[in-house]
């Protein structure tokens, strides 16, 4: 999350990124770029006979109008987003870095009811993210009412030329893309960008003014100044900075050791676990993760392999209880129970921050671990 990919299909399977392994940067300070190029290149779309160029929908906006899949609306077609200023946001619903620009999302979604609407795209980064059940779930949970377009095949992705969850792009009233943000951040020179193409497109009486929000639980803005952790994918696809003695065997059962000691930004299983592409999962128990880390917020994203069954779990801090220090998922004395695949957030702490070892032990069987986010 906060992650740059590029979409790659291989055969049949779900479509699945190849990964830079340069993307793992913090996107908080990721900075407006004001879409000259686009708006020069769109706009020679419009050059020429004006009957012709007005029924020409530039492939971004067309790209959205052929989504057959839409929760919180009936389908939209380019046709009837033409004429409205349109923020299109990238997400998948586990991403924590998308999680914590939703406030902005519904108060520009709220106030900009006039000749704008806010629309997400929902493209998985994890095969379960493909569910529509699953997603349809999700966004309930945390509150999504705009308009969401499914984008399992990436195809809107690929319109767009887009590398990042979360991103967000700004469309004219005639279909142009003006600007775009990637990552968090930038939200008062995103919605001042938004009220000038309202003003553009001849939208009367707005609010020049710039909406404040408070972020609760996952929504809260990331401790970005304690921040040293990177997000970690658990699976062997992607994962960095594994400091088990036992070399990690793709896609085959085996059992793992965590050493005494790790340093900053290393983690290690420990336990009987299968090591896949995408995911790890834990044969048999006991099961543990460990991790040092330095930041506020610990997350991981997991869930039972298995529909339909629970997982217990218990997290401890420096081998101790997180009391006060526990997140949203579990309890102070650091127990919790995983019923699905999701973000989970194990970790809140209060100041001061300092490198921490986090281990999580699993007391039953065939939980599946994604990847690790912080804030």
């Amino acid at each position: 999350m906060g992650s740059r990919i590029s979409p790659v299909g291989e055969g049949n399977e779900v479509m699945n990124p190849a990964i830079d392994h340069g993307r793992r940067r913090f996107l908080s300070r990721a900075a407006m770029t004001i879409g000259a190029t686009h708006a020069g290149l769109f706009g020679r779309l419009f050059v020429g006979d004006a009957a012709a160029a007005a029924q020409r929908v530039p492939r971004e906006l067309a790209a959205i109008g052929r989504g057959t899949e839409w929760l919180n609306s009936p389908p939209l077609t380019a046709e009837s987003l033409l004429g409205k200023v349109v923020v299109v946001d990238f997400c998948t619903y586990t991403c924590i870095n998308w999680l914590r620009t939703l406030p902005y999302l519904r108060a520009w979604s709220k106030k900009y009811t006039q000749g704008a609407i806010v629309i997400g795209v929902h493209t998985p980064e994890f095969a379960f993210e493909q569910d529509l059940n699953n997603v349809r779930r999700a966004l309930q949970q945390i509150h999504v009412e705009h308009p969401i377009v499914i984008d399992n095949d990436y195809a809107i992705w690929r319109a767009f030329n887009n590398q990042y969850w979360p991103a967000l792009y700004l469309v004219d009233a005639r279909g142009r893309v003006r600007e775009h943000q990637f990552g968090e951040g930038g939200y008062d020179t995103s919605e001042r960008a938004l009220q000038r193409l309202l003003k553009e497109a001849g939208v009367s009486g707005i609010d020049d003014g710039v909406v404040s929000v408070d972020g609760r639980g996952l929504e809260a803005a990331a401790d970005w100044a304690n921040l040293r952790t990177p997000e970690t994918y658990v699976g062997y696809e992607r994962t960095e900075n594994f400091a088990s003695p036992d070399a990690a065997r793709r896609d085959q059962r085996r059992t793992y050791r965590a050493p005494s000691r790790l340093a900053l930004n290393q983690w290690s299983l420990a336990g009987v676990w299968t090591f896949g592409r995408q995911g790890t999962v834990l044969n048999t128990t006991p099961g543990r993760i460990v991790y040092r880390f330095h930041a506020r917020d610990v997350h991981l994203v997991m869930g039972p392999s298995r529909a339909g069954s629970a997982v217990r779990c218990r997290v401890s801090i420096d081998g101790q209880a997180p009391g006060p220090a526990h997140g949203l998922d579990i309890d102070e004395h650091g127990n919790g129970t995983l019923t699905e695949q999701r973000l989970y957030q194990l970790v809140r702490q209060r100041t001061p921050i300092v490198d921490r070892t986090f281990a999580i032990d699993f007391l039953d069987a065939g939980v599946e671990a994604f990847s690790f986010t912080f804030g």
